[in-house]
């Protein structure tokens, strides 16, 4: 059988990589890392803005040129017949919501030399803050005049999102917003680049961010009207003619691969390329995704998805972070949820307070609290974690919540500390299927990818220990990357991918590791101890509703340690 090949390309926080998969067969025959080389570790930052955080958006075009050269480099280097022209089409997913600031041409600010040293210009990266005055702004007015707005997001309109990054940026850098044409997500942005069509007003632009990020809806017209606009800022509602109207799935192509391009990357010309959607959202379908499974996608934060199809009724759930029809499975809704911070909060742990006595180097360190704490049993440290270091996504969606670490005392050691650092984002991570079942959504397995899932045992079982509920993991390593090249091959057509739809694709494509994490019933009876004291702690510091008491609680931590001890 002829060869038919796909390339998925994964945008992340610090870097992006390719995967080039051979459709028939599911090999991953080739793939590329490339560090993003501004800023720090890719991101630029300004120390005195704490929720500050931008990218350049040259490394993205540098970036596309070494994944896709260095994964088909690879692929030829082991596999001397591999034909580049067997690529039929590529896929792409980025972070989100991830908005560059672009004029008339489609031109990234950032790229132009009167704004090459202007933060504002850059691109504003998903993880960036600083709105967080204008996200609060912004649900207050939908929840007085357009409430169903409001419903489609989870109730809380986020500082990562859309609108609210654009309105900061015209009351913080006027010069820049009025020098922007238009605004583009970065997962809109790269496939436009491709395929030659930056014209922002014509652009091909994604269901996926349109949905989960700027409030786009076709029962209300698309984005919001501009009445709500004019009450935030008339500049916005200028705007909304210069954005779009349109948006549509990624099973859809956004264009075909221009000769330029196609000489730059040593592809066919004419390839299709696929409509852009975030990284967790392309990354649960390179998971396999589908009804009853919840995809967590775990890294420096995680996102949690699930689909609910479309002929079925479906509720407004309270505290995601959107519900989009067509986001990450055609015909489906696609339902978003995630926390802020869960890896970035062992790495911040690891190395600002973790002693040399562990280890020398990060690493070292992990392994070394990783096995000390492994043989603890659920609530022997006495210790009790929130995981809002980074603020709470899921279910208050609220930036300015902090981190909180409880019962400590002249005996606690820092892989204690760890091991409930690891037990709190693992209750959040329960907070949020608590919350789908609530609504009617019933999470019947969960399947987890990313560097933690593969990497981290003793995680896994906590994990699967708190939620009660077996831990499967993905076979690839690079989901996101895989999922996107499932949306470039199906982009392409029946005829050139030989599959008829994305969910066939899946079936032959998407596959689990043997190895499988179950629930301990004696762990997970102690750790629905420990999560109801969680609760207290989650809604006392992070709703505004709570009353009641906490002077129990040290008390009672105190107990389970004295108990299980």
């Amino acid at each position: 059988m002829h060869q038919r090949c796909a390339l998925g390309l994964d945008y992340g926080t610090n870097s992006c990589r390719s995967l080039l998969i051979d459709l028939t067969t599911g090999e991953e025959l080739g793939s590329s890392v490339f560090p993003y080389p501004s800023g720090q570790a890719g991101i630029l930052l300004d120390p005195s803005q704490p929720h500050l955080a931008r990218q350049n958006p040259q490394d993205y075009l540098d970036g596309l040129v070494a994944i896709i050269t260095g994964a088909i480099a690879q692929a030829l280097a082991e596999n001397p017949g591999f034909d580049p022209a067997s690529i039929i089409g590529i896929g792409i997913d980025t972070t989100g919501s991830t908005v560059i600031p672009v004029d008339q041409s489609g031109t990234p600010l950032g790229l132009l030399p009167e704004f090459s040293k202007n933060l504002a210009a850059m691109v504003w990266l998903w993880r960036d803050h600083t709105s967080h005055a204008e996200a609060a702004e912004i649900t207050a007015l939908a929840a007085r005049i357009r409430p169903e707005h409001l419903a489609k997001c989870g109730g809380t309109y986020s500082s990562e999102w859309f609108w609210s990054k654009i309105l900061h940026l015209k009351r913080t850098a006027p010069d820049v917003f009025h020098a922007a044409h238009s605004f583009v997500e970065h997962c809109d942005y790269l496939p436009a680049v491709l395929c030659g069509l930056t014209d922002p007003l014509t652009l091909p632009r994604g269901i996926c961010a349109a949905g989960h990020k700027a409030m786009f809806n076709p029962a209300w017209g698309g984005l919001p009207d501009k009445d709500f606009l004019t009450q935030l800022d008339p500049a916005l509602a200028d705007l909304r003619d210069r954005l779009y109207n349109k948006a549509v799935s990624s099973d859809q192509p956004a264009g075909r691969l221009t000769g330029e391009w196609a000489a730059k990357l040593g592809l066919r010309p004419g390839i299709a390329v696929a409509v852009g959607a975030f990284d967790a959202h392309m990354g649960a379908v390179g998971a396999g995704i589908k009804e009853g499974t919840l995809v967590k996608i775990l890294g420096t934060s995680t996102c949690d998805l699930m689909i609910h199809s479309n002929q079925q009724p479906l509720a407004d759930i309270p505290g995601l972070c959107g519900i989009v029809d067509g986001s990450v499975l055609p015909g489906n809704h696609g339902l978003e949820a995630g926390q802020s911070a869960v890896g970035d909060i062992f790495l911040w742990f690891v190395n600002n307070l973790v002693p040399d006595s562990y280890g020398a180097t990060p690493d070292a360190k992990f392994q070394a609290m990783e096995a000390a704490l492994a043989p603890l049993l659920p609530g022997q440290t006495g210790l009790l974690a929130l995981d809002w270091n980074n603020g709470n996504r899921t279910i208050l969606t609220d930036t300015r919540l902090t981190g909180l670490i409880l019962g400590q005392t002249l005996h606690t050691r820092a892989h204690e500390i760890y091991r409930a650092l690891i037990e709190a984002t693992a209750f959040g991570a329960l907070t949020i299927i608590n919350r789908l079942e609530e609504y009617g959504v019933p999470v019947l397995e969960v399947v987890n990818t990313g560097g933690l899932a593969v990497k981290n045992a003793a995680l896994m079982q906590i994990y699967a220990d708190v939620i009660g509920r077996p831990m499967k993991i993905s076979r690839s390593d690079q989901t996101c990357a895989l999922g996107a090249a499932i949306f470039g091959a199906i982009s392409a057509g029946t005829v050139e991918s030989g599959y008829d739809s994305v969910a066939d694709a899946q079936r032959a494509l998407c596959r689990l590791r043997e190895k499988s994490y179950q629930p301990n019933p004696g762990n997970h009876a102690r750790y629905a101890r420990l999560y109801g004291l969680y609760r207290q702690l989650h809604d006392a510091f992070g709703t505004q509703q709570w009353s009641g008491r906490l002077s129990h609680v040290m008390k009672e931590l105190l107990a389970l340690r004295e108990e299980v001890s």
